[in-house]
Formats: structure tokens, C-alpha cells, sequence
């Protein structure tokens, strides 16, 4: 019983690594997708909040006591103009700020303004373009 035991544990294994490397290439943040050179990969974003009246305000001016760069510090997301390395590449960098638009939408609860957050994200991918993606945080509701 103790061998078969340790024959499947063995089996489970290998084949879940076999599906981590698989499956990496597909994956944003490639974790298991081991390279040995960065992608030369650079991104820049244009990010505004879209309020009820549809007004396009930068989210480089403070709102409702809330400043962009407090709230997102990661990946270099709190200051998004201007080009810069992606240094995971574009697509991780377009998922971490996907998820960031996201997070800011739901986590600012005195911010009575703004319906959704928008962001032109410009990226090349390995010398190529620039390309442009419009991405979209959820819609708050706005009382």
C-alpha cells in the first residue's frame, strides 16, 4: 500500500509540473515559462476617470481626498505616462493594470464621481508598434 501510495504521489506530481509548463506560454505573468533573455517589451498608459456626466479627467489630478500613486504602487503602475521597460513583459504589465483599474474602482468608497476608470495602455512588443489597448475597470455604482 505504502509503494502505491508513493508511485501515485510521484505520478500527481510530475504531471501537474507538466501542466504548469504547458500551459505557461498562455499565462500573463508566464511563472513557469522560464526565458533566458527579458522581452524587450515597453508600455506607457493614459488613465482617466469617466464621470456621470461623462466628463474624461486625468487621474493625475487628486479626487475625493484619493491620489492614483497612493493607491497603485506596484509594478510601476503609480506613475503611468511615459515609456518605460516592461519588465515581465507587455501582456503581465496589461494584466497587472486591468487588475488595478479594478481594484481603485472597488476600493474607493468616498469617491461619488466617477463611474469606471479607462486607460489607453500604448505597449510595443519586442520593437514592434506601438499598439494601443483600451482597457476598463468594473462600473461602480454612484449614488
Amino acid at each position: 500500500m505504502r509503494r502505491l501510495l508513493s508511485r501515485a504521489f510521484f505520478f500527481v506530481v510530475v504531471a501537474l509540473q507538466v501542466y504548469f509548463i504547458a500551459r505557461a506560454p498562455q499565462d500573463p505573468h508566464k511563472h513557469f515559462a522560464w526565458r533566458p533573455f527579458n522581452e524587450s517589451d515597453t508600455w506607457s498608459a493614459d488613465i482617466d476617470r469617466i464621470t456621470r456626466d461623462g466628463r474624461r479627467i486625468p487621474i493625475e489630478e487628486p479626487w475625493s481626498g484619493y491620489v492614483w500613486g497612493e493607491l497603485v504602487r506596484q509594478r510601476g503602475l503609480g506613475v503611468p505616462r511615459g515609456w518605460r521597460h516592461a519588465s515581465s513583459g507587455a501582456k503581465s504589465t496589461q494584466a497587472f493594470l486591468q487588475e488595478a483599474l479594478d481594484w481603485v474602482a472597488t476600493h474607493t468608497p468616498e469617491d461619488r464621481e466617477s463611474l469606471y476608470y479607462e486607460a489607453q495602455f500604448h505597449f510595443t512588443r519586442n520593437r514592434r508598434g506601438p499598439y494601443t489597448v483600451v482597457l476598463r475597470s468594473v462600473e461602480r455604482e454612484v449614488p
